[in-house]
C-alpha cells in the first residue's frame, strides 16, 4: 500500500527534534507567540527522546548567580580555554546569562535538585555542575513543551528541510515519515527551529559485537541536526572540533561525577601520577597561553580536556597502562559508595550491569579508564554546528544578521547540537538556546518575514519518492539474495554503517590509528566518501525500521563528509588528544586563530571553505551589581 500523505499547513514555528533544545523552543515560543501555531516533530517519543532520554544525575551548566557563585563571563572564559580559544563567545555569553532561569524552571516543574544543607545552595559537584535526581528529567521538561505546542507528532523521522520556492534562501518547513505507520508527513512552516541531535556512531566504536550498544552518547543521535542544515545549504562552523573523552572501559559510563563529587583521581598501571610528565611536551605543542602550569595556581584555569586526554593516550602508548580511576578509597565511605552506584543506575545502567557481570566492585578494585571514539556533539564540550547570528547587544557585525540563533538560511533557527561555537551548554544550556531561538523566531514572524511561503506539489512528490526509494529498491531486488544478506544489487543500512565507520576511523583520525591523520589520508577519505554516496543510491530497506536506519545512515554520511572537509581545511593540531594532524603537529595561532566556516552547494555538492574572524569578550571585572552583562564596547578583536 502506498504511503499516505499528511500535510500540516499554516505552521508558524516547527520544532524539528524534541530533545532539550526542542523542548525549550516549544516552551518559550508559546510565551512570545500566544496566537501562533507551534508544532513539534520528534523521531522518537518526546517523553523519552534526546541525549538525556534515560536520565541524568547532574545539570552541567548552572552559573549560580543568585548564590554569588559565578557570572556569565566566568563561563565564557572557562569554555574559551577548554576549547583552546575556538568559541563564539557572544553566543556563549548569551546562553550563560539566561541559563539559571531555565534551571529554576526545572525545579519549579518538579525536578529534584540536591541541596547543600549547610549553605542553602544547590549541591555542587564542580564549578558548573549541580547534582539532581534525574531519572525523570526528560519527562518533566517534555510536559512543559507538550502543554505549549498545538500539536506533537511523535515517531516522525525528519529527512529534509523544505526551501521556499517564492524567495531564495528562505525556509518553508520540513518533510519526513512516520516510523510506525509509514505515512509521508509534510510540515509547511514560516520558521523551523532545528533541535535534532549531533552525531554518534560515525566513527568505528570501541564497543563492537555484543557490546555494540554501549556508547557513552545516545546511539540514536545520527547527525540529523547537521545533515538537514548542510543539505539545505546552511553555513557550518568548527565541524572539525570533535570530542574524545575518558570513559570507564567497556561500559563507557561517564567519569565526571566520580572525579568531582566522589573526589576520585587517576593513576597509571604502576600506580603513578602521570599527567604532569606530559606537560612539557604539551606546552611545546600548544604554547603557554593554553598550558601554563607555573601560573595555574594564579589563574585557577583548568587544564583543557583535550590536553588531559593527550596525557592519557600518551601514557598508554608508552606502555604504562592501563589507566585506573582510584575509587577504592572513596568507596569505603558508605554514603559515597551509594552515590557512585546510584549515579549509574539513574543514568548509565549498562556500566553498573557490566561491573556486576564481570565481578568488578569499585570498592575493592580500581576500574579501568579508556578513551572513546570521536563524537561530533556541539552542545557538549564541542563547538561544531551551524553558523548562527548572535544577540544584537553583544555580537560584533560579522556575527549578527538580524535574529538571534538564525542560521545563514532565512527563517531557520537552531538550538543545542545544531548551533556552532557554543560548547559546554549541555542539557540546561540547550534548553536555554531553544528559548532564545524561539523568542527570535517569534520576532521574525511578527516582523512579517515569513509570509507567502511556497512549496509546489512537484517538490513534495519528488521528496516523497526519494524518502521511500530504499523500500522500493528492496522490493525490486529482494529475490536476488545469493547468500545470507548478500545481494549484488544493494547493501542494507548495517553494511553501509560498518563501511562508514571504518572509513572515518582510518582516514579521519579514529581510535584505531591513535586519532592521527594528515592531508593525504583526508583526501583519500573524501574520495571514498564520494564513492560511498554514489553507492547509497542503492541502499535497501526491508521495512520501516530499516528505512529509519537508512535515513540515519544518509545523515551520518553527510555529517562525516563535512567533518572531513573541515579537518582537511584546518592545517594545525588545535586539539591534541581529540585528533592530530601528523603533517602539522603544533597549534598555530599565527595562521589559525580563526573560526572555520563551510557551505555545501545543494546543487553541485561542492564545499566552499573560509576563515571567519575570532573575537573574544574582554575579561570584564564583576561590577557592583554582579549582573555580568557586557555591552558592545566589551567586544574586542584579537
Amino acid at each position: 500500500m502506498a504511503p499516505k500523505t499528511i500535510i500540516e499547513d499554516n505552521i508558524d514555528i516547527l520544532v524539528a527534534g524534541a530533545g532539550l533544545g526542542g523542548t525549550g523552543a516549544a516552551f518559550e515560543a508559546r510565551y512570545w507567540g500566544q496566537d501562533k501555531k507551534i508544532v513539534i516533530a520528534e523521531k522518537a517519543n518526546i517523553d523519552r527522546s534526546g541525549a538525556v532520554a534515560q536520565g541524568l544525575y547532574a545539570i552541567n551548566c548552572y552559573m549560580g548567580t543568585r548564590f554569588g557563585e559565578n557570572n556569565p563571563e566566568d563561563h565564557v572564559r572557562y569554555a574559551r580555554i577548554d576549547l583552546m580559544g575556538m568559541v563564539r563567545e557572544d553566543l556563549l555569553f548569551d546562553m550563560a546569562r539566561h541559563v539559571d532561569s531555565t534551571v529554576h524552571n526545572f525545579e519549579k516543574w518538579g525536578l529534584p535538585i540536591m541541596r547543600d544543607a549547610e549553605a542553602g545552595t544547590y549541591l555542587r559537584e564542580g564549578r558548573w555542575q549541580i547534582m539532581i535526581h534525574g531519572e525523570s528529567y526528560k519527562p518533566i521538561v517534555a510536559e512543559a513543551a507538550k502543554k505549549s505546542a498545538d500539536k506533537v507528532f511523535n515517531r516522525i523521522c525528519v529527512t529534509h528541510l523544505l526551501m521556499d520556492e517564492s524567495k531564495e534562501n528562505r525556509i518553508a518547513g520540513a518533510v519526513g515519515f512516520n516510523v510506525r505507520t509509514g505515512n509521508f508527513h509534510v510540515f509547511k512552516s514560516k520558521t523551523v527551529i532545528c533541535g535534532a541531535g549531533g552525531a554518534s556512531n560515525i566513527f568505528k566504536p570501541r564497543s563492537t559485537g555484543e557490546g555494540s550498544g554501549r556508547v557513552w552518547y545516545a546511539p540514536w543521535s545520527s547527525g540529523s541536526a547537521y545533515a538537514l542544515m548542510i543539505n539545505a545549504g546552511a553555513k557550518m562552523t568548527q565541524m572539525e572540533n570533535r570530542i574524545v573523552l575518558a570513559r570507564f572501559k567497556d561500559g563507557f559510563g561517564p567519569v565526571g561525577a566520580y572525579f568531582l563529587h566522589l573526589k576520585t583521581y587517576t593513576q597509571n598501571g604502576i600506580g603513578e601520577e602521570y599527567e604532569s610528565k606530559w606537560f612539557p611536551e604539551l606546552t611545546e605543542m600548544v604554547g603557554k597561553e593554553y598550558l601554563d602550569t607555573e601560573a595555574s595556581h594564579l589563574t585557577h584555569r583548568p587544564i583543557p580536556t583535550c590536553l588531559r586526554n593527550h596525557a592519557l593516550i600518551s601514557e598508554v602508548n608508552a606502555g604504562r597502562g592501563p589507566i585506573h580511576m582510584v575509587t577504592m578509597h572513596s568507596f569505603q565511605d558508605p554514603h559515597l559508595e551509594e552515590i557512585g552506584w546510584h549515579n549509574f543506575l539513574g543514568m548509565t545502567v549498562s556500566q553498573a550491569v557490566l561491573w556486576a557481570a564481570t565481578d568488578i566492585d569499585p570498592k575493592n578494585e580500581n576500574p579501568e579508564l579508556t578513551t572513546s571514539e570521536p563524537y561530533v556533539m556541539g552542545s557538549h564540550a564541542t563547538g561544531c554546528g551551524a553558523w548562527c547570528s548572535g544577540p544584537e547587544d553583544v555580537s560584533p557585525p560579522e556575527y549578527h544578521w538580524g535574529y538571534n540563533r538564525m542560521m545563514s538560511i532565512e527563517g531557520l533557527f537552531g538550538a543545542g547540537d545544531a548551533v556552532g561555537g557554543t560548547p559546554h551548554a549541555f542539557s540546561s544550556g540547550s534548553f536555554t538556546e531553544g528559548r532564545l531561538a524561539a523568542k527570535a523566531a517569534c520576532k521574525y514572524i511578527d516582523d512579517g518575514k515569513g509570509e507567502n511561503i511556497k512549496v509546489t506539489s512537484a517538490t513534495l512528490d519528488r521528496l516523497k519518492k526519494e524518502i521511500f526509494k530504499p523500500m522500493e529498491h528492496y522490493k525490486l531486488y529482494r529475490n536476488e539474495i545469493v547468500a545470507g544478506s548478500v545481494n549484488p544489487h544493494y547493501h542494507n543500512p548495517r553494511q553501509f554503517l560498518d563501511r562508514l565507520q571504518k572509513l572515518m576511523d582510518e582516514y579521519c583520525a579514529g581510535l584505531t590509528v591513535n586519532y592521527m591523520t594528515n592531508e593525504k589520508l583526508l583526501n583519500i577519505g573524501l574520495k571514498k566518501l564520494a564513492i560511498m554516496e554514489e553507492d547509497l543510491e542503492k541502499i535497501a530497506a526491508e521495512d520501516l525500521h530499516e528505512l529509519l536506519r537508512a535515513w540515519e545512515l544518509k545523515h551520518r554520511h553527510r555529517t562525516s563528509e563535512c567533518v572531513m572537509q573541515h579537518t582537511l581545511f584546518r592545517k594545525e593540531t588545535r586539539w591534541p588528544g581529540y585528533y592530530y594532524r601528523g603533517d602539522a603537529m603544533k597549534l598555530d595561532d599565527k595562521n589559525w586563530h580563526v573560526l572555520t566556516v563551510s557551505r555545501r552547494d545543494p546543487e553541485t555538492g561542492f564545499y566552499t571553505m573560509e576563515k571567519a574572524p575570532l573575537y573574544h569578550l574582554e575579561d570584564v571585572k564583576e561590577d557592583a551589581t554582579g549582573d555580568g552583562i557586557a555591552d558592545k564596547e566589551t567586544i574586542a578583536a584579537e
